[in-house]
């Protein structure tokens, strides 16, 4: 592949939308990049359950035929390439959720969020790995084997949505969804070196069992801000599917004003996370940069103590009687109680995505052997800062990318913002990406 494909697989949604509407760039110029792009790394990465490269070609085409009408209709996301996460119901499309016995299923509807952004012009060419039912923070499964980070294909790219995050990461796809459930959207942001946005609770609509699902936010992976919030606001909002999606629907700024004045609190650790000294580096660098933002003031050290009885029952998992259910369910409260009067006196906190830079391709949620700076730490949810605030769900928090660790792979800072204020989140993440310039960096596959 040339330099001139590669820098077509790695333009933004923003950019390539404006290139289609000058007619520099045609939709299928860019989405064979992306299938060559995918047919040259994936086989070392493993990032891709299904493929539909014909058929996106031929919508590439017909979507370049719409560019070319004087007085064509287009749609938001025109011709773009998008991925979509292999657990997301496709409407008669094979969805697998990782599972063998998922192999042949075809659901008979489609994902809220996946279809707005179908109908609003992405063109699905490839789905992405997800571990069984998406129970993990890494993306392996019995039925598609061990996904890879493109960083560094010794670690993992992730997980539930590590497929996406990788194949945005290795220049597969222009943009992709994902679901987060316990960080399955920031951890693959962390890892990968990418932007990732769990909404808050109701923003967009989620499946059928959304309102039981209160835990799972769904959205999409991106390079930058921008595309982010564009795409957020096309998949927002109130959808027959889900009872529990917001009526009122924000729209979110492409560009933002800085941060100058801003308080900001800082957990380095959350109270109760052994954190890697490389995170630890890079996290304190990320302060740095945002006080050379224009930051004001913010409280350092700040120790948010996690119960350790919720620690222990989101741990235990399937084993939560109804009972313990309704005592997770009290602490949720009681645990904003505890951030809310932070929040309110400043105007975001901020604290590592993950514990450590990546675990291993093939970690494994039983590895007895798991240690953080030499202490044994539970290797399910042991390395993740994420799922805290699945817990308060109605806090949007946004992963940014911080650095690299000695491995070559990125870390990540969570922005943590007040209920349903994803706008500040938003702001605080663009002033960082305009200081920091993330997205200019590729892995070197």
């Amino acid at each position: 592949m040339g330099a001139g494909d590669l820098d077509l697989c790695y333009m933004s949604a923003i950019e390539a939308l404006a290139a289609f509407k000058a007619r520099t760039l045609s939709p299928v110029e860019l989405m064979k990049a992306v299938i060559a792009r995918c047919e040259a790394v994936n086989p070392a990465l493993n990032l891709v359950t299904h493929s539909y490269f014909d058929r996106a070609l031929e919508q590439a085409k017909a979507a370049e035929a719409r560019y070319g009408k004087t007085d064509g209709r287009l749609r938001a996301l025109e011709g773009l390439p998008f991925a979509s996460k292999d657990y997301h119901a496709i409407k008669g499309e094979i969805t697998t959720i990782g599972s063998k016995i998922m192999e042949h299923n075809r659901p008979d509807h489609t994902y809220p969020v996946t279809e707005r952004l179908m109908r609003a012009g992405a063109i699905l060419h490839i789905r992405t790995t997800t571990p069984e039912f998406g129970y993990a923070g890494t993306s392996h499964s019995p039925l598609w084997g061990v996904s890879r980070n493109p960083w560094n294909p010794e670690y993992t790219p992730g997980g539930s949505s590590g497929g996406s995050g990788g194949a945005v990461a290795a220049g597969m796809t222009t943009i992709a969804d994902g679901g987060d459930g316990g960080g399955s959207i920031r951890i693959p942001a962390s890892v990968n070196g990418l932007f990732g946005f769990k909404p808050p609770y109701g923003r967009n609509p989620n499946d059928i069992d959304g309102p039981h699902a209160f835990l799972v936010q769904i959205g999409v992976l991106t390079r930058t801000v921008a595309e982010s919030a564009l795409l957020q606001n096309i998949v927002s909002g109130p959808h027959k599917a889900d009872i529990a999606s917001l009526r009122t629907r924000i729209r979110l700024p492409l560009t933002y004003e800085g941060i100058e004045g801003w308080r900001i609190a800082y957990s380095p650790d959350l109270g109760y996370v052994q954190v890697d000294p490389e995170v630890q580096e890079n996290t304190r660098k990320a302060v740095q940069v945002m006080f050379a933002s224009g930051l004001q003031d913010f409280l350092p050290e700040w120790r948010y103590e996690m119960d350790p009885r919720v620690v222990d029952l989101v741990e235990r998992g399937s084993r939560v009687s109804a009972v313990e259910f309704e005592r997770v369910s009290r602490t949720r409260g009681w645990m904003y109680q505890k951030l809310a009067p932070i929040l309110e006196d400043y105007d975001v906190m901020i604290c590592p995505t993950l514990a450590v830079p990546a675990v291993k391709a093939d970690h494994t949620n039983m590895d007895p052997g798991f240690t953080i700076n030499g202490k044994s730490v539970e290797p399910h949810m042991g390395w993740l800062l994420t799922y805290p605030f699945n817990m308060m769900n109605q806090c949007p928090v946004a992963s940014v990318p911080t650095g690299f660790a000695k491995s070559g792979v990125p870390t990540g800072l969570q922005i943590v913002g007040r209920t349903y204020d994803d706008a500040r989140v938003f702001r605080a993440a663009a002033a960082f990406e305009t200081a920091t310039n993330w997205s200019r960096h590729r892995p070197s596959l």
